[in-house]
């Protein structure tokens, strides 16, 4: 796995815009090309990056403003973690790892060359890093337990027959009654 480089699997023609395509076109062209992101280009020189989180952090802390009068170089991160379409896989991971990101812009001689992301990595060798597995597994548990939280809240029955509709079923105590799943989503 050492040996796969960057230039392997990234995205090679990933959606670009320029810097002064505003927040709302921006967001459509997300929806249509279904995108997380989009790269602020000027010919093949990369000036910036967009994403859905920028367009909503927009929305929120610029209410007043209407979306079709923010530029997107407006507010766009001021630096951008790029890497070389030579670097590894690996040195890919340790780098979104550190700056937090989903995405890195591939960059060579600099020129745009491509967009590598977490979901190009995994979706080439899932089993790459075992890590994501657990991450998975462990957030998956928390919410099982919240599940059952919630459970052991709503008071069930283990099995019964249900008082408004007479089938056999788990029960659930609902405005003193002891009803089944269904009769009570339909109350």
């Amino acid at each position: 796995m050492l040996n796969i480089l960057v230039a392997d699997i990234m995205t090679r023609e990933p959606y670009s815009v320029s810097p002064e395509t505003n927040l709302l076109q921006c967001a459509r062209i997300m929806i249509k090309k279904r995108t997380g992101s989009l790269l602020l280009v000027v010919g093949k020189k990369l000036v910036g990056i967009i994403s859905r989180r920028d367009i909503l952090w927009a929305l929120v802390k610029k209410s007043q403003t209407d979306l079709s009068k923010i530029r997107a170089i407006d507010i766009s991160p001021r630096k951008i973690a790029t890497i070389k379409p030579s670097k590894t896989i690996d040195e890919a991971i340790k780098k979104i790892k550190k700056f937090k990101f989903e995405r890195l812009p591939v960059i060579q001689n600099k020129e745009l060359v491509g967009i590598i992301t977490l979901r190009d990595i995994l979706n080439f060798h899932p089993e790459v890093y075992p890590e994501l597995k657990e991450y998975s597994d462990i957030k998956e548990e928390e919410e099982k337990i919240k599940r059952l939280q919630l459970a052991k809240k709503r008071k069930i029955i283990r099995d019964g027959i249900c008082e408004e509709c007479g089938s056999r079923d788990m029960l659930v105590e609902f405005n003193g009654m002891l009803i089944c799943d269904s009769c009570r989503d339909s109350s």
